[in-house]
């Protein structure tokens, strides 16, 4: 890994219509993608295959268990996360969850399961062929208490002290705006709320030709920021109990990302927590 400090802020002259019309293009794309050409999707299984039993699906690689990817319908798992945000949201029947970045709805279908019917899940992309895949998925998973809204993270479509978890799975990274998105997050967190974050850090200076690159911006590469950044971002826009926890075994599925490069040298998935104040008496 390279010693290099790394910058907090790898592009800061980047235009950021341009970032989000990039952000925007790829995941249409996807969404609207029916080739099934994904490695782990149904017509791609095989015993040589990344999802040959004895490797696991990506999104088993990603922390995800069997169970939880058996008990969501096709067509919501779309691989795109780099890590579980679920299993640190530590969700509690009855409660409302809002998933920055939803895209197909994965992370809201195994949330609804853990809120249950007294719990509410609100999705917000920004893509629109992304909420249209994901309403479609609504039916097919027979998820009544969860609901997607077409809206930037950076300006959420959902009002003050509106829900008691906010999860993330490798999107906020995707934002030009990092610190708006955190406060947008705040904002719409009851007092004790809490965020739960699966994202990636920076580790190393990002070399030009991956900063500038827009195949790397658009997949949550080139925004990345050190977990100094981040942590203080958090505290700007007022967090609390911040903890943001780098994944050294995500080097193995990171050094993937990219034929020409390996991208871990610079970047490693992390855990992004914290909470807002409780409410003064």
């Amino acid at each position: 890994m390279s010693e290099t400090p790394p910058s907090e802020d790898p592009s800061p002259d980047r235009d950021a219509d341009a970032q989000r019309r990039l952000v925007r293009e790829r995941y249409a794309d996807i969404a609207t993608d029916d080739s099934g050409s994904s490695c782990c999707s149904d017509t791609a299984r095989s015993e040589d295959s990344c999802c040959d039993d004895s490797i696991g699906t990506d999104s088993e690689r990603l922390g995800y268990s069997s169970g939880d990817v058996e008990a969501v319908a096709n067509g919501a798992d779309l691989g795109l996360g780099c890590g579980n945000p679920k299993a640190i949201a530590d969700l509690e029947p009855g409660e409302t969850v809002l998933d920055l970045g939803s895209g197909a709805g994965f992370d809201c279908f195994l949330a609804a399961r853990e809120v249950g019917e007294a719990g509410q899940v609100i999705g917000v992309d920004m893509t629109p062929e992304m909420i249209e895949k994901a309403r479609k998925n609504v039916a097919k998973n027979d998820a009544t208490n969860v609901e997607f809204r077409l809206g930037e993270i950076e300006h959420l479509p959902v009002a003050d002290e509106r829900a008691d978890v906010v999860i993330s799975n490798c999107v906020v990274n995707l934002s030009p705006a990092k610190q708006q998105v955190f406060a947008e997050a705040f904002r719409a967190l009851v007092p004790g709320g809490r965020l739960a974050i699966s994202d990636v850090v920076l580790t190393a200076t990002l070399p030009e030709t991956v900063r500038e690159d827009s195949d790397s911006l658009a997949a949550c590469v080139a925004g990345a920021s050190t977990v100094e950044a981040i942590e203080r971002m958090l505290t700007e826009v007022g967090f609390v109990d911040i903890r943001v926890e780098p994944k050294d075994d995500s080097t193995e599925f990171i050094s993937e990302w990219d034929d020409d490069r390996d991208l871990s040298e610079y970047v490693v998935a992390a855990t992004i927590e914290g909470q807002k104040p409780k409410a003064q008496r």
